[in-house]
Parts: C-alpha cells; sequence; structure tokens
C-alpha cells in the first residue's frame, strides 16, 4: 500500500498516465495519517537552476568539507581555486555560487583528499549551526514530519547537487529519491556521498538520536571504501541500481523534535522566506524592505507602512531605492512573482489560495498581474510545469 502523509490526499492522486502533480502540505493538526489509494512520487522543489551558471546557491554545508580537508593538512584555499569562490564568502551569509561552481568545488575536494571517503567523513562533520537558519528552522520544529516538510520547500538553501528531489511513503517506508542525475557526470559518487552523508548527519542532530535508515539505494559501483557506507548509515546499501533512494521508516515522522519551539521555527522560517526571495547583488535596504514585507501580518504593505517600520520618511524611501535605479513597487511584484511561481510549482494550492498568500484581496487581481510578470496565466505556467514533468 502507497500512502501520502498530510497531504490532500485527492489533490495526490496522479491525473492521467505519467502524470503527476505537486501535493499541498498541510501543517499536522492530527497523527500522521495513511491513506489506501495508489499514490506516486511527489514532486517538492527543483533544486538546480535551469541555469547552471545562475547564483543561486548559498554556501551552507560547504564549511564542514573544507574542516575535514584541513584536518588531512589540505589548503582551505585549494578548495576553492579556480572557482570563481574565495574562502571568506563560507563566513557571508548572502554569498551565492552557481551549480556549476559548486561542482568544481566538489571536483576540487576529491582531487585534493587523500583518503577516498572525503565525501562521507566530511558530511559526517555537519552541524546544526553548519547550516544556519535553515538548520534552526529545522531543529525547532514541531515533529520530524514538519522538519522534513519545510527542508524540502526550502531545500535550496542545502545546495543540492540534483536536479530535482520527491518523496512518497510505501507502507510503513518513507521513501527519498534523488532525479536529474545526469549532470553530476563523474562527480555522482562524490555528490551522493556528500549529500547523504551531510543530511543523515543534519537529520540525527534535530531528532538528537540515530536516523532510522533502513536501505540506501545508488546508481553507481560499490567504490573502494564500500564497507564505510554501511557504518556511516547503518543500514544495507545497494548499488549499481537504477535509482537513487533513501528508504527510511515512517514512523519518524510522528517524533517530536526535541529542541521544539514555536516561536523560534516561525521566526526561522520567515527569514528563509526571505533568503528564498533574494537576488545576487541586492541592496542592504532592499534586503530590509523584503524582510519587513514578509514579516508583516499584511505581507507586502503599503510603502509608507515599511518606510516607518525602517524608521525612514516615505520620501527619504523612495529617493533611496531612485539611487539604486529600483522602486518599492518592483521589489514588492518581483517577491510575490517568486513566493507565487514556487507555489504553483510546487503545491496544489488552488489559484485563490495563492493569490491570498501572495497579497491579492482578489484572484482576478492576481492573474492579471501574473500574466504581465511571466506572460502567462497562472493555470497555463502550473500546467505548463505538471507536462515538463511528466516527459521526464
Amino acid at each position: 500500500m502507497s500512502i501520502c502523509a498530510n497531504f490532500d490526499v485527492q489533490s495526490c492522486q496522479t491525473e492521467g498516465r505519467g502524470h503527476q502533480r505537486a501535493c499541498e502540505f498541510v501543517p499536522p493538526s492530527n497523527a500522521w495519517y495513511y491513506a489506501e489509494k495508489k499514490m506516486k512520487p511527489m514532486k517538492f522543489i527543483t533544486p538546480a537552476s535551469g541555469d547552471p551558471d545562475a547564483p543561486t546557491q548559498n554556501l551552507v554545508g560547504l564549511g564542514a568539507l573544507a574542516a575535514e580537508l584541513a584536518s588531512e593538512g589540505v589548503s582551505v584555499k585549494g578548495l576553492f581555486a579556480r572557482t570563481g569562490v574565495n574562502v571568506a564568502q563560507l563566513e557571508d551569509a548572502h554569498a551565492r555560487i552557481s551549480h556549476r561552481q559548486r561542482l568544481a568545488i566538489y571536483r576540487n575536494a576529491r582531487a585534493l583528499a587523500k583518503r577516498s571517503d572525503i565525501g562521507l567523513l566530511a558530511g559526517a562533520r555537519q552541524r546544526i549551526s553548519d547550516y544556519g537558519i535553515y538548520g534552526y528552522a529545522m531543529v525547532s520544529s514541531p515533529t520530524f514530519g514538519d522538519a522534513l516538510m519545510f527542508s524540502l520547500q526550502h531545500v535550496t538553501m542545502a545546495g543540492p547537487a540534483v536536479k530535482q528531489i520527491s518523496f512518497r511513503i510505501d507502507g510503513r517506508t518513507a521513501i527519498l529519491r534523488s532525479h536529474g542525475l545526469d549532470t553530476l557526470g563523474d562527480l555522482l559518487p562524490f555528490a551522493a556521498e556528500f549529500w547523504r552523508s551531510s543530511t543523515t548527519s543534519l537529520f540525527s542532530r534535530v531528532l538528537e538520536a540515530a536516523f532510522p535508515s533502513t536501505r540506501m539505494i545508488f546508481p553507481f559501483p560499490p567504490p573502494v571504501h564500500w564497507r564505510n557506507y554501511e557504518r556511516l548509515f547503518n543500514c544495507p546499501i545497494d548499488f549499481n541500481a537504477e535509482t537513487m533512494e533513501w528508504h527510511f521508516n515512517a514512523d519518524v515522522l510522528e517524533r517530536p523534535c526535541p529542541n521544539a519551539n514555536p516561536i523560534t521555527a516561525k521566526i526561522c522560517q520567515q527569514v528563509c522566506d526571505v533568503v528564498l526571495t533574494e537576488q545576487p547583488g541586492d541592496s542592504d535596504l532592499v534586503r530590509k524592505i523584503r524582510t519587513a514585507c514578509l514579516n508583516s501580518p499584511k505581507r507586502f504593505p503599503a510603502a509608507g507602512e515599511i518606510a516607518e517600520e525602517l524608521g525612514l520618511s516615505l520620501r527619504t524611501l523612495h529617493r533611496r531605492l531612485a539611487e539604486e535605479g529600483r522602486s518599492y513597487q518592483t521589489i514588492v511584484d518581483r517577491m510575490r512573482q517568486s513566493v507565487a511561481t514556487e507555489l504553483l510549482e510546487n503545491t496544489h494550492l488552488g489559484i485563490d489560495q495563492v493569490a491570498e498568500r501572495v497579497g491579492f484581496a482578489e484572484a482576478t487581481s492576481f492573474r492579471k498581474a501574473f500574466k504581465k510578470w511571466t506572460g502567462r496565466a497562472p493555470s497555463d505556467f502550473r500546467s505548463g510545469q505538471d507536462k515538463i514533468e511528466s516527459n521526464r
């Protein structure tokens, strides 16, 4: 029996051969439930940008890779050599790198390491603080199920190397599957080791207990250090498979997080929402405006309210933005477009609900605005994404 936990079951049902709809996550009010409907893998997020050179990823988690290499006597500078990234960016929360730069860093790490299992060792070093606000949002979530859903919805902040991650529950087994592995080439084993090891460490720290993995599946031959896989992941390992999957006990989704704190979780999640709407080159003023907008009960309030929140006169706010070649309305519109696109791509919320979440009182106004931003109606945009997914 395949099942879906805390999702709209009817919405999760497939609507045709090979067609998958993204499912809306509903914050748990009861225990995770099990549906009798047969459901296929559900898309959550497309981590990697369509443009491999777009600076869309931050550097969280790479500090552990640098630390592991340093323990082997390898200079941190060597890790970033010829990548266009400098060491100082590890400490910069606003620094962004491209998918191609991340892979170049991985390639350097593999070449410089004195041990073949560098990816496993580096990932095992990860702490909550290595993931910054993303890690703190997870650790303060009510249950591990909440933490997992948050991590998937904001996975771009964790710097994944794969194109897409999907999630399903089959019987008592929860399954995470990685898609779009072709872009990794010969780096696939290293990227898989570092990602799985890092995430296992993060999940274990969120739970303050060993994570209950039941099987790891990899689409490549066993490496020379294959025995270390079973030691680290504490479960059976399959190599030379057709897919890359992570199976774990679904019961863990109900487990309360030991450090749950609703206030901290809400603050951290709001900050993460701000980060997802940030653009490379944003000034400090623009970042403050984004934060104030997303923290406001109204979401995207009038310019006068934001000016007051920032301790500026309305005239000063407009003048300073004009000096940057910006306007308050363009900033708000870009944020609305970013959030709306994310919701249309990765949830099954209705158009009315999406409109409300991005600050429109009426769906009609939202439809007009979205078409102005993208040249497409929201429904056409969503159906277009579904066709892309069904053809993959």
